[in-house]
């Protein structure tokens, strides 16, 4: 059996390493080849356990915008309508409930639209987040192995 130089293997390694997380892993203890291998393989099992454990998604947000939008939408043609008392006295219950519909749609289309802009910067600051964590464990569990991780 032909054997890496320590070299050799910590190129191998930063360049066939499935996950990406470190660029060179340094066998601190002697470690085999096989046996670098088999860490790698389970610190990495290890962190991204520990990171599908945790992660919740976002959901709902362009519903809750929506929601949100449709309040404020009534809510703000009762409040316009008001303003005019002298003519809105004057208009018949069906007119006024078809405006204020009209105005809770028009704002539930637009909360719908800010609920799923927020809903996707919450989902990328948590992956972003994630990625972190899940990078760490994998770091921490190679160096409680023995191994000096280089980024």
């Amino acid at each position: 059996m032909k054997r890496l130089s320590p070299v050799s293997l910590c190129v191998a390694l930063a360049v066939f390493s499935a996950q990406g997380w470190a660029e060179t892993v340094v066998p601190m203890k002697g470690q085999s080849s096989q046996q670098t291998q088999l860490d790698i393989t389970d610190c990495h099992n290890i962190a991204a356990s520990q990171a599908s454990s945790t992660t919740t998604t976002p959901s709902g947000g362009r519903m809750k915008g929506a929601a949100v939008g449709a309040a404020a939408g009534a809510a703000g043609a009762q409040v316009r309508g008001r303003q005019h008392d002298e003519f809105y006295d004057r208009v018949d219950e069906d007119t006024k409930q078809d405006y204020r519909q009209n105005q809770a749609k028009q704002t539930a289309a637009a909360g719908a639209v800010v609920g799923g802009a927020r809903q996707r910067q919450e989902r990328r600051a948590q992956n972003k987040t994630a990625a972190s964590t899940t990078s760490t464990a994998y770091t921490s569990c190679l160096q409680g192995k023995g191994y000096q991780v280089n980024p």
